[in-house]
């Protein structure tokens, strides 16, 4: 759509919250409806949002909404947003929705929504992984390069937000990209202690 189709919302989350909160007259009487309750819109690329269906005016239970998004406000041709809706019983292969969202939804017996759920979470635990300058990480399978390096060890080089990767047999930088969502373990460091001796009473005696 073009920005005239937005309606005027500044963003891409501002239009789906307006857009997935309504209500509407069901045949034979009464309303039904949705309201959004919280979201995120991660990098402008996806929505992740808690919804809560009502109907006749009282919550009934809770449910996860997913939009894929693409959002362009220079596109040359005007139309500078599309999306594509799921919800999570359709068991969407996008799996950042922050915890905070989930933590909104109703219990479910939906397998495609549990498995959605379990995925978000798995994906939440390894997010939450600490990243320290100096680690020594290994990965599940080698990582190849355009240099020909290939290796499942590197050293983390981390200055601010930004985290590239040393080889642990050269000095050559590398990026992995979505390296978060991999299940990379830490080495533990080596670390060789001295030896400190000390001369016993029965040596001091016999000098």
């Amino acid at each position: 759509m073009t920005s005239a189709g937005v309606g005027g919302h500044a963003t891409p989350k501002a239009y789906l919250d307006d857009q997935f909160t309504y209500s509407r007259t069901v045949d034979g009487g009464g309303t039904r409806g949705m309201r959004v309750i919280d979201s995120a819109c991660v990098g402008n690329r996806v929505w992740y949002a808690a919804a809560e269906i009502v109907e006749d005016g009282e919550p009934q239970y809770v449910i996860a909404l997913v939009c894929l998004v693409r959002w362009n406000p220079k596109a040359r041709d005007r139309y500078v947003f599309a999306y594509k809706e799921m919800e999570e019983s359709m068991g969407p292969c996008e799996a950042g929705c922050p915890a905070r969202i989930l933590r909104l939804l109703s219990p479910t017996a939906n397998e495609h929504a549990l498995d959605w759920r379990r995925r978000c979470l798995v994906r939440l635990r390894l997010h939450a992984r600490k990243i320290e300058d100096g680690m020594r990480l290994r990965f599940p399978r080698p990582m190849a390069f355009g240099d020909g390096h290939s290796g499942t060890d590197f050293i983390v080089v981390k200055k601010g937000e930004s985290v590239t990767f040393r080889s642990d047999v050269g000095r050559s930088r590398y990026r992995i990209t979505g390296f978060r969502d991999l299940a990379w373990v830490v080495v533990p460091e080596t670390r060789v202690h001295r030896t400190v001796f000390t001369t016993s009473p029965l040596s001091a005696n016999a000098a």
